[in-house]
Formats: C-alpha cells, structure tokens, sequence
C-alpha cells in the first residue's frame, strides 16, 4: 500500500510537471498572462513576430528569460512539430565550438574518430537558439553570416556543404553594437541577426 501511495504521488507530480512546463513554454491551452504592462508589449510582438521565418535577436538582461522567448517563438511558429535546439555560445571552449555548431567528419582531427551531425543539422526543420551569441569567436562569426546568407552548412573535414531549413534565433544580454565597436563582433553578422529584434524587460521593471 505505501508503494502504491508512492507511485500515486509520483503519478502526480509528474502530472503537475507538464502543466507548469506548459504555463513556462506557453502552451495554446495556458498561454502567457501578464500584469506588467512592458511584458504585455513584448508579448504582443513577440507573437506577431513568431509566425514569420525571420531571424530574431533577442536582447535583455541575464535572468529576464531570453531562453523562454525564445522556445516560444519557435512554439508559436509553423516549425513547431520541429527541433528546437538551444546552445550556449559562451559555455563552449574554441576549440570545439566549430565541431559542435556545424559537425565533423571522421578524422578530421585527432579524436574525430567518427563522423558527427552539429546542431545546425540537428535542428533542421526546426529552430536553433543561440544563446549569449556575442561570445561567440571572430572566425565562427564569418562562418555563421555564411549560414544566414545561404542557409548551407560545413562539417569540419567536410569537402561540400549541407543545406539546412533552419530558423535561427540568437541572444544576448550584451551590447552588440559595442562589441562591434571594440571589434570583437562583426557588423555585418550584428545586422544580419538584428532582422527582428526583441528586448525582453528587465525583472526590475515588471
């Protein structure tokens, strides 16, 4: 009987699991509600920006929920039966970064002992969160415009390029325009993630 009584509690928990996820990633049946009138505006354009295949750079504070926006755009997107695929740019050593966005081939260096898919064919048909985007190094940010402006990627090792269907939405809670400045980001990558922007409020301000 208390295994059952366990099981029953665990049973619910779970149950209560889904619909807090559900209220978090604003599902259709619990969607976001706001009493902060700057949240109200943010979610207004967040949904009218979500249903395009746009670019969307979302700026705004560490802790405001950048990461959260983000999944609810691709929720509120047609691509939504699709991955959704979030990395942290800045949690990813240098060296490995390029192998772990665009994939390798098998021997294409040293412990490349077998061929793998990066997160951008990962996320194929679906939306890719690049999250703290200005940490990312000078030499993958050329790689990435090549990205946005083709929509092909390479495998480290690779010969040819792989087209992807892929939406990108990328975040940061820096100040992109002086990171170009300061010339650690490039303008030309700074525009062409900047098609949509969307500043989430800071927690102070709701």
């Amino acid at each position: 009987l208390r295994r059952l009584e366990q099981i029953d509690a665990l049973r619910g928990l779970r149950e209560e699991n889904r619909s807090l996820r559900r209220m978090v990633m604003g599902g259709e049946d619990s969607p976001f509600s706001f009493a902060s009138p700057a949240m109200q505006a943010t979610e207004r354009l967040l949904t009218r920006v979500a249903p395009t295949d746009s670019t969307v750079l979302i700026t705004g504070e560490s802790g405001t929920g950048k990461g959260v926006a983000a999944r609810r755009l691709h929720e509120l997107s047609s691509r939504r039966d699709g991955p959704f695929v979030a990395v942290n740019c800045g949690a990813i050593p240098d060296n490995l970064i390029e192998s772990e966005l665009f994939g390798h081939t098998k021997g294409a260096f040293t412990s490349a002992d077998r061929a793998r898919k990066g997160l951008f064919v990962q996320a194929d048909r679906g939306t890719i969160f690049l999250d703290e985007i200005g940490e990312l190094p000078l030499a993958l940010q050329t790689k990435l415009l090549h990205v946005l402006e083709s929509k092909e990627v390479r495998a480290v090792g690779a010969e040819t390029a792989r087209k992807v269907d892929v939406r990108i939405v990328a975040a940061t809670h820096a100040q992109l325009d002086e990171l170009v400045k300061q010339g650690r980001f490039r303008e030309d990558v700074h525009y062409a993630l900047n098609l949509g922007s969307l500043t989430i409020p800071p927690v102070r301000g709701r």
